[in-house]
């Protein structure tokens, strides 16, 4: 074996010692929380291994059909879901506009848009809580502690995001495609159903599942923007600190559960999530 090839052979497996490593850095705080849900308070307190033999169906059995707890999860998936719908429409209506249209100083709007992404969450907080209990107000209904409350809040963030990657991909397609449709007699609508739909499918996906994971995932907001009925998953979370002490086997155990709709969504989706991110990447 001559030296280049040795040396070729080391590198491969330099690279596959670093993925390893870097594989369990990420990964082990997902097992550790595993390992913490399935311990009683007793085990919890007494063992620093971190072999887990037994298993505390009660850590996941009392909040999983507890009332309260179920309002949560499905709050959770309401707002996440239809967070993630309502953006995808709009980025794609959004970034047809700026990218067909040509409309005078869509640069400057497409970078005024972004901006919004720019400033801190914890900025808009005060802005955003006066708005929903005093300005959008009608008698005694308010956006305060509503699903419809989070879902727009949600899209002040996520869409300008959406937008930024869905106009890589709006001007990835040959905009001749369109012309042709026209001719032939297509209306705009005609165009997106039949044309930009079925051609930005990956990037629609990709947008709608990272808005997904950003909605599922905020805490923020959700826990200043409601009080009782709209309140998520993650907020629910901070229920089990307590002045008594941290019940840390149940909160585990919920934050395990509150994984699974995220890895569902992202199994279904996860064969465009590469293609949405590249498309449009590489042009001619």
């Amino acid at each position: 074996m001559n030296s280049r090839s040795l040396k070729k052979k080391l590198e491969t497996v330099g690279v596959y010692l670093i993925w390893i490593v870097a594989t369990i850095i990420t990964l082990f705080p997902i097992y550790w929380m595993f390992v913490v849900s399935a311990r009683s308070r007793v085990e919890l307190f007494g063992s620093a291994s971190l072999i887990q033999t037994t298993f505390f169906a009660e850590n996941y059995t009392k909040p999983l059909f507890d009332p309260t707890f179920q309002k949560y999860m499905l709050n959770s998936i309401i707002v996440a879901t239809s967070n993630a719908i309502l953006v995808a429409i709009l980025s794609l209506l959004a970034t047809y506009a700026l990218s067909r249209w040509k409309l005078k100083g869509s640069d400057n709007i497409f970078f005024w848009t972004i901006t919004n992404r720019m400033a801190p969450p914890a900025a808009f907080l005060l802005p955003m809580f006066l708005l929903y209990t005093r300005v959008f107000k009608v008698g005694d209904y308010s956006l305060f502690d509503t699903r419809i409350g989070l879902i727009l809040v949600y899209c002040v963030f996520n869409l300008p995001f959406a937008i930024w990657l869905m106009k890589g991909i709006m001007d990835g397609i040959p905009v001749e495609l369109d012309e042709a449709a026209v001719v032939d007699g297509a209306s705009t609508w005609t165009v997106l159903y039949k044309i930009i739909v079925p051609l930005a499918a990956p990037g629609l996906a990709i947008t709608a599942i990272l808005s997904w994971v950003f909605a599922w995932n905020e805490y923020l907001f959700a826990a200043s923007l409601t009080s009782v009925e709209a309140r998520t998953i993650t907020t629910g979370l901070a229920e089990f600190v307590t002045v008594t002490g941290t019940n840390w086997g149940e909160m585990a155990a919920v934050a395990v559960l509150s994984l699974l709709p995220a890895l569902f969504f992202l199994t279904l989706v996860q064969k465009y999530i590469v293609m949405g991110l590249t498309f449009g990447a590489v042009k001619e």
